[in-house]
């Protein structure tokens, strides 16, 4: 093996795009086989990066979100095609926006909590928020959420929140089209009333501590994270930006789809889990090779796949709440290597056919160029460092 194209890379990353710090980890089977990382943990560019630092994973959240949605549904809590309203009954009768909602404009309209609707004749089911196809929005800033938060006095929890989500009318019919959303963020309650446990509760005891990932958790703001950005797009530069997760809505509330803060080592022990099979390198056992092998597979089609794939991931098509290889017109991993990404620019590549775990990490965010072109290269660089 050889990375010294992928450690070039990464050094280079300051002088290339202004990134501040960079911290990149391979995993093949249980071995760490790669770990560099680049610049300051410091607004200040006084501290060097340890390894230890805490970062906002923001939608890379996602990831674990769904392994513990995969964990119900192997045990015959969940099933895919069970309607949400099964477990959260405010979104049995759901209504769908009268105007047609134009999916690739930005900004994009969002509906209002009294716009013109009607009845939605689809009902939403797990696979629906898993994959996406809910016809929900990303609008943290909703006046139904508003509304909750004021009422609680900043201490809504995770299922107050996301029973508030349910009095927005949806911009499709569910099932019909992808759309980015709070999609598994309603996840995280559903998970809640299926298990019978706290969100967070229930990661620590069925996927964290089995794997012994310690430094993974809700937002705390009393742990201090690396220093973050933010890109401004009238000069290209870094802008120093305070700490915080603006997906962290109240005190108690938990996100599913954005709210996890963790260490590098810590996430890439879940990811490498997903990447062996479902088995840790401790031998715990947090999902089936079945259920991996679900990940592997698409699910989008159509017009929902169209949709996905306006987004620029190339190669990969969107399954049960991720993005999934499947085309080798481009990059060098196999068909069926799946993961996600973050707001500030977390990437985690799963490669269960390699048995290959990627963590990659910088903290700035509104920077598109880490999706297009960092990401993408780091991939690349990374394969070819290991001759596959």
């Amino acid at each position: 093996m050889n990375f010294e194209k992928l450690t070039a890379y990464i050094d280079s990353l300051e002088t290339r795009y202004g990134v501040p710090a960079a911290d990149c980890i391979i995993m093949k089977d249980y071995e760490v086989i790669y770990r560099h990382m680049a610049g300051h943990a410091d607004h200040d560019k006084q501290i060097p990066l340890a390894g230890n630092e805490y970062y906002y994973l923001f939608s890379a959240t996602k990831v674990i979100t769904m392994t513990a949605a995969m964990q119900l549904i192997e045990q015959g809590t969940l099933a895919l095609e069970d309607e949400v309203s099964k477990y959260l009954p405010e979104y049995d009768s759901m209504r769908v926006i009268d105007r047609a909602f134009e999916f690739n404009v930005f900004p994009m309209q969002m509906p209002t909590r009294d716009e013109p609707s009607h009845p939605a004749k689809n009902k939403i089911r797990i696979i629906d928020l898993m994959s996406m196809m809910g016809g929900l929005t990303y609008d943290i800033a909703s006046e139904a959420i508003k509304d909750a938060i004021e009422k609680s006095g900043g201490k809504a929890n995770t299922r107050e929140l996301v029973r508030a989500m349910a009095e927005m009318p949806l911009i499709c019919e569910p099932g019909t089209r992808w759309s980015y959303s709070l999609g598994h963020d309603v996840m995280a309650a559903v998970i809640e009333v299926a298990s019978g446990e706290k969100f967070g509760e229930y990661l620590n005891a069925h996927i964290f501590e089995p794997l012994g990932a310690k430094d993974i958790l809700f937002t705390d703001d009393s742990i201090k994270a690396a220093a973050m950005y933010n890109f401004n797009f009238m000069d290209g530069t870094m802008t120093p930006i305070p700490q915080g997760n603006h997906y962290k809505l109240t005190e108690n509330y938990e996100s599913g789809g954005a709210g996890l803060m963790s260490t590098v080592e810590a996430y890439v022990t879940v990811i490498n889990a997903l990447a062996n099979g479902g088995v840790g390198a401790n031998g715990a056992r947090i999902l089936s090779e079945d259920s991996i092998k679900r990940f592997m597979q698409g699910v989008t089609t159509g017009e929902a796949l169209n949709d996905f794939k306006s987004g620029g991931k190339g190669a990969y098509s969107y399954g049960l709440g991720v993005r999934v290889k499947d085309r080798m017109e481009s990059g060098r991993t196999p068909i069926g290597e799946f993961g996600w990404d973050g707001a500030a620019g977390a990437y985690a590549l799963i490669d269960p056919i390699n048995h290959i775990s990627l963590f990659y990490v910088q903290h700035i965010l509104g920077f598109p160029t880490v999706y297009s072109e960092i990401h993408p290269e780091i991939r690349d660089l990374a394969y070819d460092g290991m001759g596959i």
